[in-house]
């Protein structure tokens, strides 16, 4: 007779908590564990029957998701706001509350994509971040201009061919070395920012899913990189509009 497990796991930094019910709802086990991923896979290798489990939501859910899916039955990364507590928060309390609402059918998946798409994920985010840090960059560097009254739009300001003429403007020494190592910090944001857009792109013509969003008018590859990255599926999604 195949037995069925429900598992709920308090994850922390250092430790995690689980609790293991039958289908019944008597608890059969429970272990307080390293967070650590071998630790984590020995613990699940050693359960027999039918495995789900279920986690909250928080920084090592997605990692986790991927370490235990390959192990189990069913994975469910849930919304802790929508877990009804009663009493004061206690982690062996969670951990059994979070394998009983598993096995009543009482959580809320929230999506955690395919392993597939997730080194398509990290870029997009690698990519994304840099993007952002240049642009402020580059508005901090017009501010400096524009706070001396010097006018500086459009993005001549930027260009390294000109930068001469543009220290020349500077009235102070002090001034023109950090205007200096404000220009140094956008070359090296220039650089990691064409690196990582070729990795982006580089990883995410692996799917097919990248060549039929690049028919649409106006995406490109980059863009097209992105958008698998951060819905990395539609089916996520109810309705096309939420899409």
């Amino acid at each position: 007779m195949n037995l069925i497990k429900y598992i709920g796991m308090d994850v922390h930094k250092a430790m995690t908590v689980i609790a293991v019910l039958d289908s019944a709802g008597k608890v059969l086990a429970e272990a307080i564990i390293e967070t650590k991923g071998s630790t984590i896979v020995d613990f699940f290798k050693s359960q027999r029957g039918t495995l789900h489990v279920a986690l909250e939501e928080g920084t090592q859910a997605a990692w986790l998701y991927d370490l235990i899916q390959p192990h189990v039955a069913s994975v469910i990364v849930c919304d802790p706001r929508r877990i009804v507590r009663q009493g004061n928060k206690a982690d062996r309390v969670d951990a059994r509350l979070l394998a009983e609402s598993l096995r009543t059918g009482g959580l809320k998946p929230i999506y955690h994509g395919e392993k597939s798409t997730r080194a398509v994920k990290e870029l997009a985010l690698s990519y994304i971040s840099v993007v952002a840090d240049g642009t402020r960059l580059k508005n901090r560097l017009k501010a400096l201009f524009r706070g001396r009254g010097i006018a500086c739009s459009g993005t001549a300001v930027y260009s390294p061919d000109k930068r001469t003429d543009w220290v020349a403007k500077l009235d102070s020494p002090a001034v023109r070395a950090r205007a200096d190592r404000q220009w140094q910090e956008l070359d090296l944001v220039a650089r990691l920012s064409e690196e990582a857009a070729n990795d982006l792109v580089a990883e995410s013509r692996k799917h097919a899913a990248t060549r039929i969003l690049r028919t649409v008018p106006g995406i490109g590859p980059i863009r097209a990189a992105v958008i698998l990255g951060v819905a990395a599926t539609p089916h996520r999604f109810r309705t096309k509009k939420q899409f």
